[in-house]
C-alpha cells in the first residue's frame, strides 16, 4: 500500500512522480551520506583538538624555561656588574710589575 506520489516539477516544467517508498530511501541514502561526512569532519576535529593540546602543552612548558633563563640572566648580569667593579680596583699585572720595578730603583739610590 504506497501512498499517492508527490509531483516534483523541474526547471524543465515537467512533472515527475515519486512515490512516499522512493523518497524515504532517497533521503535515507541522503542522510547515510551527511552522516559520514558529519563522522569525518568530527574525528578531524577531534585530531585538529589532540594536535593543538600537544602544541599548548610544549608552549606551556617552553614559557616556564624562558622564565627560568631570564631569572638566570638576571643574577648573571648581577654577577657581572660586581665582578666589573671588582676589577675596577685591583690593579694589572703590568701595571704592577711596573710598580715594583720603580720600588727597587728607588730603594736602590737610597
Amino acid at each position: 500500500m504506497e501512498k499517492k506520489g508527490k509531483k516534483i516539477k523541474t526547471n524543465l516544467s515537467k512533472s515527475i512522480v515519486y512515490s512516499s517508498s522512493e523518497m524515504k530511501r532517497y533521503l535515507g541514502a541522503l542522510s547515510e551520506t551527511h552522516n559520514e561526512h558529519l563522522k569525518g569532519i568530527k574525528e578531524g576535529f577531534i585530531v585538529v583538538n589532540r594536535k593543538i593540546d600537544n602544541v599548548t602543552k610544549t608552549l606551556n612548558s617552553h614559557t616556564e624555561m624562558i622564565g627560568v633563563l631570564m631569572e638566570d640572566t638576571a643574577i648573571l648580569k648581577e654577577d657581572m656588574q660586581i665582578v666589573k667593579k671588582e676589577l675596577k680596583k685591583k690593579v694589572d699585572y703590568d701595571e704592577f710589575l711596573s710598580l715594583v720595578r720603580r720600588v727597587q730603583k728607588i730603594e736602590s739610590k737610597i
